[in-house]
């Protein structure tokens, strides 16, 4: 007689709770990005964010956990739970003995929806909404799908052979960050690029975004551990250690630079250490999470320096942010891993195991090859169906008007352009010859 697992209450209250953390990110990011934008292109920037919560929700209803966790193949999961089916309150003892499938489906699909969200920062201000929509959909399939599989399917090659990667340093950051890289090359640059100042608009939406994700941000890496447990408690510390300690070095580091400290580089700071001690969280010691803090800190630093410099327009740095600061922390967490800390993971460099580093290489780069080729191919798609920039006009007049028909701030003059234009049932879209006689 097979006797039944338990339903832990107190595992299942924390990996809801996580997952409503973790939803709470979308919104911060949200805020995040949208005060280091322009005014005029604010609400698109928030709209993007605010999309992928419904579309690649229902794309993870409907295929998307399937093809990621059904237990199978080395490459993809298959569709045998498609739109759930036969998934219910009963435990799946293949990834949590004691929480309610239901519960893990949700959690994870938290994962899924921020992560193409993040590509936004790259394009804002010049992708076409509808390009957008469609490329959330398309990139989650193509390329979020397979890694998750990869990673922490059963049976998923890279989990075999033994990557790292506690709560999405290749599924989450690294993909992202290089896809966005590749978005802003493929897409071009915003038409005053480098001809205008471009500063953002609103600071302290930036900072209470950061603080909303890193509030999230604890249900994103201690709820990975899937339990109300001591790992819990361990990914807890390390997310505030590594936190902490990038925040910290970032601000160090604009004071030797400019001998000035800005909001702006505290916010990313903050970020680029929640993203770097993601793949390492519950395999390192809190110690070991301030050295990555700091040591992510410095690598991003130095990107978006560098970054300024090319011809890249990745308007909002997320290649800096979080393909770097990803590319570090999955690296980091080979050097740093340790049983000591977790038992069930694995010890990397300093702890004797130098092959481990070697693993997270090559996880590392099939990442960033199926990141930046997938979303190459579906940009290029788009570009030829539907195309994907909007028009100078509308760069010009901001796309909040353009692709949304309103504005963030009501009451300018470009406001009440548009207003007369929308009451004569006329085009949103107004020539750029108009704008420039009203500003």
């Amino acid at each position: 007689m097979t006797q039944e697992v338990a339903i832990s209450a107190g595992d299942t209250a924390w990996v809801l709770t996580s997952a409503a953390l973790v939803l709470v990110m979308l919104p911060g990011l949200a805020l995040f990005y949208a005060g280091l934008v322009r005014s005029k292109s604010s609400l698109n920037t928030m709209m993007m964010s605010a999309s992928a919560l419904g579309l690649v929700g229902i794309q993870w209803i409907l295929i998307g956990y399937s093809l990621s966790f059904q237990p199978g193949g080395a490459w993809i999961g298959g569709l045998g739970w498609f739109g759930l089916t036969g998934i219910g309150m009963e435990p799946e003892a293949t990834y949590a003995a004691a929480i309610p499938h239901l519960a893990f489906v949700m959690f994870q699909a938290m994962f899924a929806v921020i992560t193409v969200a993040l590509i936004s920062g790259a394009v804002v201000e010049r992708m076409r909404f509808p390009a957008f929509l469609a490329f959330a959909v398309l990139w989650t399939t193509l390329v979020y799908d397979p890694l998750a599989h990869w990673v922490w399917g059963a049976g998923g090659w890279l989990r075999e052979l033994g990557a790292l990667d506690f709560a999405g340093g290749t599924v989450v950051h690294i993909s992202a960050g290089t896809s966005a890289l590749v978005a802003a090359i493929l897409l071009g640059r915003r038409r005053d690029y480098r001809k205008v100042p471009i500063v953002p608009h609103n600071v302290p939406l930036t900072l209470l975004g950061a603080g909303l994700l890193w509030f999230g941000w604890f249900g994103f890496n201690a709820g990975s551990a899937l339990a109300a447990n001591g790992l819990a408690a361990l990914a807890f510390a390390n997310t505030f250690a590594a936190g902490a300690s990038a925040l910290t070095t970032w601000i160090a580091l604009d004071l030797l630079r400019t001998r000035r400290s800005t909001a702006v580089g505290a916010a990313t700071g903050i970020v680029v250490g929640l993203v770097a001690v993601t793949p390492a969280a519950g395999f390192v010691t809190p110690l070991s999470a301030l050295a990555i803090g700091v040591l992510a800190a410095i690598a991003s630093h130095g990107a978006l320096e560098a970054r300024r410099r090319l011809p890249v327009d990745d308007s909002l740095d997320v290649f800096a942010c979080h393909g770097v600061a990803g590319i570090v922390g999955a690296l980091l967490t080979g050097v740093f891993a340790s049983r000591a800390a977790n038992p069930d993971g694995a010890d990397g460099l300093l702890a004797g195991n130098p092959e481990q580093l070697g693993v997270q290489l090559v996880a590392i780069a099939v990442t960033m090859v199926l990141a930046g080729a997938a979303t190459a191919g579906v940009l290029g798609l788009l570009h030829v169906l539907i195309g994907i920039r909007i028009p100078l006009e509308a760069e010009v007049g901001g796309i909040d008007v353009s692709e949304h028909g309103e504005e963030a701030y009501s009451g300018s003059d470009i406001g009440v352009l548009v207003g007369r234009r929308a009451a004569l049932g006329q085009s949103v879209v107004i020539p750029a010859a108009q704008i420039k006689a009203v500003i």
